[in-house]
């Protein structure tokens, strides 16, 4: 079978433009055979490898990455370890279901806090917590007070904080409330990514900048590059969108872009009159008319704003120009008095999305299993879905299984370009009822 899209990372994300220099992993040089192949080097593949080495010590594990550890969508998102579910629902099985995911969450935190803490990762990790926040009183009402009663029914902490006093929290008049919970972890993570790519243990080789451009499926699983080929009898896809370019999962993820800059660092005069002492982040109400900011360790502030439907991962040169732009009005308009400073870097990210929110997890066939579509929470779902993909694959028992595949399934996409129509206009439609909320 031949690959007909491959990813195609540019080098603008800011996060990886703020670390020093890294050396990659050599690329897939030769026949090489192994015991267990993984596909993507992003969260899932990542804690895919490191959950094998452990299960199966004397086994040969190989990670092939198209392009370079944190470069990848996983090194682009905003750096937020989400432990919470974006949408709670008020009865006892949706409860029950928000209580299955804060497990799966809660325990992808803390594998990805120890492997920080022993290996020494340095990606400014800290659990700083989040804002979720509200710019309009209906965005309050129809969102943040319904959060704030399922926070008490399933009995998790948080702090409601409006008017002056979020001001103070944030440095913006902006926002009029928000609900603020503890276990949100921040980071860069693109630096966490790396980290955990350089910090994989003995019995797994990374191979990065090697995207693969034929694989076939019998008698185990070969993967073809440029320079080389990998054969195992066993695979974890983690390869997220891309994971239908072999073959899997047809017609199952919506293919999304997602926008981000950063400025450059505050100067001391300018964070006197910025007023605001320690990190923050924070996610709007509505994904689609709000902003994702972040205030981070470095005194730099992230914008992420604008999705965009974009099914070819693919996206334009030039247009970032004009994304830069738009970003740092939003910034003006946010922070009135640092209008000097300007945004350093602005990129992009692919996310891929099910329609229903569900994941790609589990066997697509007797030797290879999946651990794919995390829509839009990657660092959480996606090294829970590696980790779990790896304990399904080597017979571990472990009860989060179950949880994880409570998750669902995604859901059947309509054909295009009746699929095309129906994704612009919702998106037309969220973004013109919810611009009380931009």
């Amino acid at each position: 079978m031949k690959i007909g899209r491959l990813p195609k990372d540019d080098k603008t994300n800011g996060w990886s433009a703020a670390l020093p220099d890294r050396n990659p992993h050599d690329v897939l040089t030769g026949d090489v055979t192994a015991d267990w192949v993984v596909l993507g080097a992003g969260y899932a593949g990542l804690a895919a490898a490191r959950r094998l080495a452990e299960n199966c010590p004397d086994h040969k594990i190989v990670v092939v990455e198209a392009g370079q550890a944190g470069e990848n969508a996983s090194g682009r998102n905003s750096g937020f370890g989400i432990d919470l579910p974006h949408n709670v629902g008020s009865s006892l099985d949706e409860l029950e279901g928000s209580h299955r995911f804060m497990r799966l969450a809660r325990m992808a935190i803390d594998h990805l806090e120890g492997v920080v803490e022993t290996n020494g990762i340095s990606c400014d990790w800290s659990r700083a917590g989040k804002f979720h926040t509200a710019v309009s009183p209906r965005g309050t009402r129809d969102v943040l007070e319904p959060f704030r009663n399922e926070l008490e029914a399933l009995g998790e902490p948080y702090e409601w904080i409006e008017g002056e006093a979020l001001r103070k929290r944030l440095g913006s008049p902006h926002f009029t409330a928000a609900v603020y919970t503890p276990g949100c972890v921040l980071m860069n993570p693109a630096a966490l990514t790396q980290g955990l790519a350089d910090s994989l243990p003995e019995n797994v080789t990374l191979c990065e900048n090697s995207p693969v451009t034929e694989a076939e499926f019998r008698n185990g699983v070969i993967l073809k590059t440029a320079n080389g080929s990998v054969r195992a009898p066993k695979l974890i896809m983690a390869a997220n969108g891309f994971s239908e370019q072999f073959g899997f999962l047809p017609r199952r993820f919506l293919h999304l872009i997602a926008h981000a800059s950063l400025t450059r660092p505050l100067t001391e005069a300018e964070r006197k009159i910025y007023g605001v002492e320690g990190e923050w982040g924070l996610t709007p109400v509505n994904a689609f008319a709000g902003i994702t900011m972040r205030y981070t360790q470095d005194h730099r502030i992230l914008i992420r704003q604008g999705l965009d439907y974009r099914p070819g991962q693919r996206i334009a040169p030039n247009e970032q120009a004009a994304i830069q732009r738009r970003h740092k009005q939003l910034f003006d308009d946010r922070f009135p008095g640092l209008e000097a400073v300007e945004m350093e870097h602005t990129w992009s990210g692919f996310v891929c999305l099910s329609r229903n929110g569900a994941p790609a997890f589990g066997p697509l066939t007797p030797n290879i299993w999946s651990a794919v579509c995390q829509n839009a929470v990657g660092v959480t779902k996606g090294t829970f879905g590696g980790i779990l993909a790896a304990d399904l694959a080597t017979g571990r028992d472990n009860p989060l299984i179950a949880d994880m595949q409570s998750l669902g399934e995604p859901d059947l996409l309509p054909p295009r370009p009746f699929l095309d129509l129906g994704v612009h206009a919702r998106f037309r439609w969220e973004l013109w009822s919810n611009r009380h909320e931009a």
